[in-house]
């Protein structure tokens, strides 16, 4: 099982950013907390790490591995206008969960809306780097119930 674990721009500079939005947690950290608790799971899950400040490298990416099982994607900014990223993600024929660290729904009007969670199955939002986990363990509980329900 292969799970992409996608970040936008400016998730590179977790730590120095606005705590009371962003937390104390570097990128590097957040992305250590999920390869434990991957780890924890004791399944055969291999998580492939990126970000980029550049909406078109996240494409890329994202075509790139489209064979994959299933992605987390933070895309910053670009959640909220990025239609070429939606696309990209639509394309995507894993499952797929939008996270942000901040409850987007309760910052400045236009971090409300967000284009790229339209085309994602579910949003993790508001618990700082516990949206990541959680995230990662709907994507592992949604992967599992589907093989279960192949093997009947």
């Amino acid at each position: 099982m292969i799970i992409l674990v996608i970040n936008g721009p400016n998730l590179n500079l977790l730590g120095q950013r606005d705590e009371k939005h962003y937390g104390q947690q570097t990128l590097d950290e957040i992305n250590q907390l999920l390869q434990n608790r991957a780890n924890e799971l004791d399944i055969s899950i291999k998580l492939k790490f990126f970000q980029s400040n550049c909406e078109g490298a996240l494409i890329d990416f994202i075509q790139q591995n489209r064979e994959s099982d299933g992605l987390i994607i933070n895309p910053g900014a670009f959640a909220h206008y990025s239609y070429a990223l939606a696309d990209g993600l639509r394309d995507f024929s894993g499952r797929k969960a939008e996270v942000h660290l901040s409850d987007i729904s309760q910052r400045e009007d236009w971090r409300a809306k967000s284009v790229t969670a339209e085309a994602s199955d579910k949003v993790f939002m508001g618990k700082l780097e516990k949206s990541y986990i959680e995230a990662f363990e709907w994507l592992i509980d949604t992967r599992q119930n589907k093989l279960k329900i192949q093997n009947l």
